[in-house]
């Protein structure tokens, strides 16, 4: 297949949003068929289906993937960055996979972040159209800022699922249709393999509409689970979803180029080539393999100059604490604090973070093109911080645990591989 990695990477690199400059490294969301937000229209061609609101994948992915399956596969390692699966690209399986495979690059969406990209997974639609805009979230329609992956409040410790007894109703929350219902109402199965222990968490129940969630409790049950399954769904259309976290979950605690984050991902790539190994033994050429990630990450150690709770004064600018991402934060101004704010963060963190106003990102296309939700300019508050290099900002009144960020528009946290193999 051919080799789009080093055709599509230096594009995808060099690309600007007209009306934006979030800093000379940044990489933006390409969402014109480039990005993961383009690959629920695809999986929809793929089985036949009809698409649903954002573009599919451009056409250089559908020359070589461009007809009908039977069943299509998609597997989703969280916080799998290109620049880290690049350094296993010389290592079993890979290097004996790539040459009947196809490996490009995508950029993830904005925020850099899985709330908002498995919502663009499964609505087919841009952030802009979904209006799910980071882990921590103002809903002015509850009067607080949520943490939007527990459903809870963002400042308590514990609640998960806590914004129901606020009213809030996951299954109708979005603005958006599902994908799993979706497909089944086309006559596509659709299933959902997730980690026992959140399979039917918050933001599964508010995505998954039509798909059955299954829950695995380590990779051995996983593959086989997913074999058995494909096995008994053999002659009927399949759409089967994989999402795995462990890589995410060892890069914030320890960094994502710690050596856990590798060996993780060896056991990983050892587990899929065994499965790969049994659907090859029965192979009718219908299926379609698809690995790809929803982020990666950067490297950000811990640094008290980065603490919000630090600079009392900065803090009385603002209505209420930041929200978004430690990598991309929305800021909510007092009136006529403006000037006052911007000096602060300009003395403090001198050329570390680039101040937007957020009406200047919504209408750039930082979170998509077309026409907005009528509730994401109130989700934005006044300003959009844009970090630069390692920056983040900490704002909770708990200890910082993170050695490794996303959410914002460097090359790490940005660009994710998308690998295919049809079976």
């Amino acid at each position: 297949m051919p080799d789009l990695l080093s055709t599509l990477l230096p594009l995808l690199q060099s690309r600007r949003l007209p009306g934006l400059d979030a800093g000379p490294s940044a990489v933006y969301p390409a969402y014109d068929g480039y990005s993961l937000s383009n690959l629920p229209a695809s999986v929809c061609q793929w089985l036949g289906q009809p698409t649903l609101s954002a573009m599919p994948l451009a056409p250089a992915f559908l020359e070589s993937l461009g007809r009908r399956y039977q069943h299509v596969i998609v597997t989703l390692v969280d916080g799998l960055g290109l620049n880290l699966f690049e350094t296993f690209l010389e290592q079993t399986p890979w290097k004996n996979w790539l040459p009947d495979s196809l490996l490009a690059p995508l950029t993830s969406i904005s925020p850099s972040t899985t709330a908002t990209a498995l919502t663009s997974l499964w609505t087919g639609a841009y952030p802009s159209e979904h209006g799910i805009l980071g882990y921590e979230l103002w809903l002015k329609e509850f009067g607080l800022i949520a943490n939007m992956i527990q459903h809870s409040p963002a400042a308590f410790n514990g609640d998960v699922g806590g914004l129901q007894r606020a009213g809030f109703d996951p299954a109708n929350f979005l603005p958006a249709p599902r994908l799993g219902q979706h497909l089944s109402t086309g006559g596509v199965d659709v299933f959902a393999l997730q980690p026992a222990a959140i399979a039917r968490s918050g933001l599964s129940s508010m995505l998954l509409t039509g798909a059955e969630v299954v829950g695995y409790r380590n990779l051995s049950d996983l593959w086989v689970t997913l074999d058995h399954l494909l096995q008994r769904q053999r002659g009927k259309p399949t759409y089967a979803y994989v999402y795995w976290s462990d890589v995410d979950e060892l890069s914030h605690r320890f960094g994502p180029q710690d050596e856990r984050v590798t060996l993780e991902f060896e056991t990983f790539s050892r587990t899929l080539q065994n499965f790969v190994s049994r659907l090859q033994k029965r192979a009718q050429g219908d299926t379609l393999l698809v690995m790809l990630a929803d982020h990666g990450q950067i490297n950000t150690p811990l640094n008290p100059r980065f603490e919000l709770p630090s600079y009392p004064g900065l803090l009385a600018d603002l209505v209420m604490a930041p929200s978004g991402e430690n990598r991309l934060p929305y800021f909510f101004l007092r009136p006529g604090r403006a000037d006052h704010a911007r000096e602060v963060i300009q003395e403090i963190w001198p050329d570390e973070f680039l101040i937007v106003p957020s009406e200047a990102a919504l209408s750039a296309g930082l979170f998509g093109p077309g026409q907005p939700y009528a509730r994401v300019p109130e989700r934005l508050g006044d300003w959009v911080l844009i970090p630069q290099g390692g920056a983040y900002l900490w704002w909770a009144n708990k200890e910082n645990p993170l050695r490794g960020r996303h959410g914002g528009l460097s090359q790490q946290e940005m660009l994710v591989p998308f690998w295919a193999m049809e079976i």
